[in-house]
């Protein structure tokens, strides 16, 4: 039987990775006519079409969802789902003020946020790492980079909570956003439109002043594309952290070596590396063709959506070696997890300092862990890849 893939079959998303490889060797180039999608699985390609925003563009958004998908795709992934020379305008300036300085001086706070989530979690021994930790860390440091005050900042994770949620029945493919998520996405466009109006005139020391200064010359962010910024920041910089979060557990707790190695010995940074090759939250991006290309003896024609899987070409094995292995020695420097080219992910390495300050505040205080499988629940997203539910008893070090 011929391969066949769809990102909306919630029995691939269970486990993508062998339909992925069939897809490398069988159909590098994949038709699939019901969801009118070109499927590249390739690194090669990947990564080349990543890099090639000429042929193949961004305008019509990085996620196929009908709430998702075409020209006003802008609205939800601001400069993300532009070509130049619009996102060379909008990258440059929102850089001027995400800055790797911004970034790094967050640290400090950083671990003061994680320890005052875990403090009651590890005290207890068991917790659900999904919804006690992983849901709230990432949205608090959000929170904290754009400056969004305190009294805030519990509704402001309800609206992040009520975005990414995904309903428990998965008997039917989920292609759209849920009303409730549509509705937090509108509730949090006017709170970050009333904070920007607010910060207009009283700046402070935080990502949101940093948007209003930002300047080339004469040009600036209008406030309607900075709070298109920090709407993207929500999936952009909260889903995925959390995902990824649960995503490096979930890969230690099946590789006991590893986790072995990671909780007390000091492989954190690797831990977060592998994790993000071997199983990252975000499976795939989408572009549109701006002409026919053709790839592998096959017409991708003009005007074709395809999508590029993130999470095929890091299980490549013409570029690593035993793909499916979880290997914390392993080279990872050429995994795709965060894109490449002009649209590589501008908050990475805000992602990896979360990541890292949590597992290493939690490695600090547990020896080991296990998982109750019987309660594990992954997501159904047709682009992201992760957990809702991990719950965990751990064993404190002595």
């Amino acid at each position: 039987m011929s391969v066949r893939y769809s990102p909306f079959d919630s029995d691939v998303q269970k486990d993508p990775y062998p339909v992925y490889a069939r897809l490398r060797e069988e159909a590098p180039v994949h038709r699939n006519d019901e969801d009118d999608l070109w499927v590249l699985s390739r690194h090669a390609d990947v990564e080349a079409a990543l890099r090639d925003s000429a042929r193949f563009s961004s305008v019509n958004g990085l996620r196929i969802e009908p709430a998702f998908w075409g020209p006003d795709a802008e609205r939800f992934f601001s400069f993300v789902a532009m070509d130049p020379p619009k996102h060379t305008r909008m990258r440059g300036l929102v850089s001027r003020a995400f800055t790797a300085r911004r970034v790094a001086a967050l640290e400090p706070r950083l671990r003061e946020i994680a320890r005052g989530h875990l403090a009651p979690l590890l005290e207890a021994g068991e917790f659900d790492l999904m919804s006690d930790f992983a849901a709230r860390f990432p949205t608090d440091v959000i929170s904290e980079l754009v400056g969004v005050p305190e009294a805030d900042r519990d509704r402001v994770r309800e609206l992040g909570a009520a975005i990414m949620h995904r309903p428990e029945d998965v008997a039917a493919p989920v292609t759209d956003l849920p009303p409730e998520a549509l509705a937090a996405i509108g509730e949090l466009v006017g709170y970050y439109a009333g904070l920007t109006a607010e910060r207009a005139g009283d700046r402070r020391d935080d990502l949101l002043s940093g948007l209003l200064d930002a300047a080339d010359g004469d040009d600036r962010l209008t406030p309607e594309e900075i709070v298109g910024v920090l709407i993207l920041l929500v999936g952009a910089g909260i889903e995925t952290s959390m995902l990824l979060l649960g995503n490096c557990w979930h890969a230690a707790w099946t590789h006991p070596d590893a986790r072995a190695a990671a909780l007390r010995g000091g492989r954190v940074n690797a831990w977060i590396e592998e994790t993000l090759r071997y199983d990252p939250s975000t499976q795939a991006l989408a572009r549109t063709a701006t002409e026919d290309v053709e790839l592998h003896g096959v017409t991708i024609p003009k005007g074709g959506r395809v999508l590029a899987l993130l999470g095929s070409a890091n299980r490549d094995p013409r570029v690593f070696a035993d793909p499916d292995a979880f290997d914390l020695d392993r080279d990872t420097g050429r995994a795709l997890s965060f894109g490449i080219g002009r649209h590589h992910c501008l908050g990475s390495a805000l992602g990896r300092l979360e990541a890292r300050v949590a597992l290493t505040e939690i490695a600090a205080a547990v020896a080991d862990f296990e998982l109750d499988d019987k309660g594990v629940k992954r997501i159904y997203s047709s682009n992201d890849r992760g957990f809702t539910a991990l719950p965990t008893r751990i064993t404190a070090r002595a």
